[in-house]
């Protein structure tokens, strides 16, 4: 018997990079050896990260730009307009969609038969799979944040920029 439970949420996890916390951090040295690195890496299962949408690195933040006002990019208010204005985009491309409104909730081959795409963007994305031997649902979830990166920027096409970043926060991509 096959029974399927509404989860719709959002997880944000964080984890170190090695055992002591210190790798690809400037000025700092990591004391772990690369079995280590490894065997730390690997007890997050592979279709457990497989199910998670982006990874993205996040370094330290030295003690001097704690308190400063270095601020760069958008700000929280124009952040969230670009986002609700995403979002409300996305509620009028799906609204004959029943449960579906926005990009995360789409079902992957609904997307990639409706979706406009650029064909060097879907070039790009099929080599792309192939390279980094992507699964079906990897394939997917790249299109989604594809499709979502392009609606932040009013984009109507998914273009190749679009799918480059959205597979720059894939795991395997990063390697």
């Amino acid at each position: 018997m096959s029974v399927t439970f509404p989860a719709r949420f959002t997880l944000v996890g964080a984890t170190n990079p090695c055992p002591c916390g210190r790798a690809g951090e400037p000025g700092r040295k990591c004391t772990c050896g690369p079995a280590e690195v490894a065997k730390y890496a690997a007890r997050m299962s592979g279709p457990l990260t497989d199910r998670i949408d982006m990874h993205v690195p996040v370094g330290a933040v030295a003690l001097r730009d704690l308190s400063g006002d270095a601020a760069t990019g958008d700000g929280s208010s124009q952040m969230r307009a670009r986002v609700g204005q995403a979002r409300c985009q996305q509620r009028k491309r799906y609204g004959m969609l029943r449960g579906v409104t926005c990009n995360a909730h789409v079902p992957g081959r609904w997307l990639d038969r409706h979706t406009p795409i650029e064909n060097d963007a879907r070039t790009l994305l099929h080599a792309a799979a192939a390279t980094l031997e992507l699964s079906a649902r990897s394939y997917h979830r790249v299109l989604k944040v594809a499709r979502t990166i392009a609606d932040l920027g009013a984009d109507e096409k998914i273009e190749a920029r679009h799918v480059a970043e959205a597979l720059r926060y894939r795991p395997s991509a990063r390697k």
